[in-house]
């Protein structure tokens, strides 16, 4: 039997939610940003679920945002490597899973965003202050198609018994 819980009045499998997730990121395909600036009244929803305000990056706040809308307490933040705590941390990518991307250059995790799908060596995302191109500074809501091994770290928050701990779904 499949393990669920209800988040927001919604009795769901881990699955179930995953869908919901994507369903949620999905709908958020059309945002890009007012002048390239990290601004724009939907980028600025995604910085204030954070309290962050507009010309900050997020890409995490998009992450955050989506949980919220999900009915999720948890994650928020704003920094894209506290999406990672080893609590959280799993090696399969998953559809729902948030990834992270590490950036030699400044030494950490520096762009992240949601696993939709796996087929073979790939992984499809949705990511945001990303582009066509893949920056991590980009300027908008994208589906990519990014190769596993560029992902370096995989989080499941779907997780059912993350209760413990002030963990609550």
């Amino acid at each position: 039997m499949l393990a669920t819980k209800t988040v927001n009045g919604l009795h769901l499998s881990d699955k179930e939610f995953a869908t919901r997730l994507i369903q949620l990121a999905e709908a958020e395909l059309w945002v890009r940003e007012k002048t390239g600036h990290n601004d724009g009244k939907r980028v600025e929803e995604y910085l204030a679920t954070v309290g962050l305000k507009k010309g900050n990056p997020y890409c995490a706040a998009f992450v955050s945002f989506i949980f919220k809308q999900a009915g999720y307490q948890l994650p928020r933040t704003g920094w894209s490597p506290s999406l990672f705590p080893t609590s959280r941390l799993v090696k399969a990518a998953a559809p729902g899973n948030v990834f992270g991307i590490f950036f030699p250059g400044i030494k950490r995790i520096g762009h992240c965003g949601f696993v939709t799908g796996i087929h073979n060596d790939w992984v499809n995302t949705i990511e945001a202050n990303t582009n066509a191109a893949g920056s991590r500074e980009g300027d908008g809501v994208f589906r990519r198609l990014r190769h596993k091994r560029a992902l370096a770290a995989l989080a499941d928050w779907l997780r059912v018994g993350t209760e413990k701990k002030g963990r609550k779904p």
